[in-house]
């Protein structure tokens, strides 16, 4: 531990004591979780974002939209509506959130919808939906998921973490056994089986629990909402990369192994661009950002100069496996036993 996390290390303790107070009295019926007559699957995680929720998510939605309604619901964090809002393809960030307008765009037949209150949302969705999607609700003990999944990131596993202040997770460790499926994200694409079964051990999963590792898989070419170029015209371009994301490394990385070389631009996690930073961006010759990121800058950058590079997830061992069983859990609430 570095000297600036002992200093904040008294405070993750009182933090603990809060967030352990809260998850015992859900634990034992002192407050109470709301359960709902079809299915809801929880994808979220314990630390504080960068996890790759949204492109787990959008993975989910692919495999499982063949045979259900699949309905997406997520708060719209950094929003200026309120309440209970369906997302539509032409609503912008600011109405709906990124996240969410970036679901509508892909899946444009889905059901997405925005609302902090997750009881209500949950409600509201039902009639129009098989399965509801609870995108980064981890933490939300209101609501009873009949299927839980928690992210970590292969390069910064929750084991390894501490509470805020000093660390970055929302709460302890112990809340890891709320999930049925643990998976490991932005794992390297080659990762050996040995270092698999590694981690698997390190994560001391119960009984119930099931581990994945997933990669990211980034498109050979750039886009916007209206052409694609190969992703080889970047390697004799100046351009520069603007992200607004948790983890912008991963990313860069890639660029920078595939030869590309570029003025790297990074703000925080969902930032909203400021005039006077989109003026600076529109001064570049041609820029290159995330999808996410993507939501937030069109309209206000030459689409001409704008676009971003499509990514998708896969798993790495027993995809079909991962496939079946959150197939299982969509077509019917699934009970298991949890040693809580």
């Amino acid at each position: 531990m570095n000297k600036l996390r002992k200093i904040l290390f008294p405070f993750s303790v009182l933090y603990h004591g809060v967030t352990a107070l809260r998850n015992w009295l859900y634990d034992n019926n002192f407050l109470k979780s709301a359960s709902f007559d079809l299915p809801v699957i929880c994808v979220g995680n314990l630390s504080m974002g960068g996890t790759g929720k949204t492109p787990m998510i959008e993975f989910i939605i692919s495999f499982l939209k063949e045979e259900k309604r699949v309905a997406v619901l997520s708060r719209g964090y950094k929003r200026k509506s309120k309440g209970f809002q369906y997302v539509e393809v032409f609503n912008t960030v600011d109405e709906v959130g990124d996240e969410p307008l970036q679901f509508k765009r892909k899946f444009p037949n889905n059901k997405i919808a925005v609302d902090g209150n997750r009881r209500r949302g949950i409600t509201n969705l039902a009639p129009n939906a098989d399965v509801i999607l609870l995108d980064d609700a981890f933490q939300h003990r209101k609501v009873k998921p009949s299927f839980s999944i928690l992210l970590t990131t292969y390069a910064d596993l929750y084991i390894k973490d501490y509470l805020l202040p000093a660390g970055n997770l929302r709460e302890s460790r112990a809340g890891a056994k709320r999930a049925d499926f643990i998976v490991v994200t932005k794992c390297p694409e080659k990762m050996p089986y040995a270092e698999q079964q590694k981690i698997q051990f390190e994560l001391e999963l119960k009984s119930y629990q099931r581990v994945y590792f997933s990669t990211i898989n980034y498109a050979s070419i750039v886009q916007n909402k209206t052409s694609s170029k190969p992703l080889e015209v970047l390697m004799n371009k100046e351009f520069t990369l603007v992200t607004g994301i948790a983890n912008p490394i991963p990313l860069v990385s890639y660029l920078q192994k595939y030869g590309c070389i570029f003025e790297h631009i990074s703000f925080t996690d969902h930032h909203n661009f400021s005039d006077s930073e989109i003026a600076m961006l529109q001064k570049k010759a041609f820029i290159l950002t995330t999808e996410k990121d993507f939501m937030r800058l069109e309209g206000k950058i030459n689409e001409a100069l704008l676009y971003y590079l499509p990514i998708h997830i896969s798993i790495l061992n027993n995809e079909d496996g991962f496939k079946n069983r959150v197939i299982q859990a969509a077509r019917a609430l699934v009970e298991q036993e949890k040693e809580l």
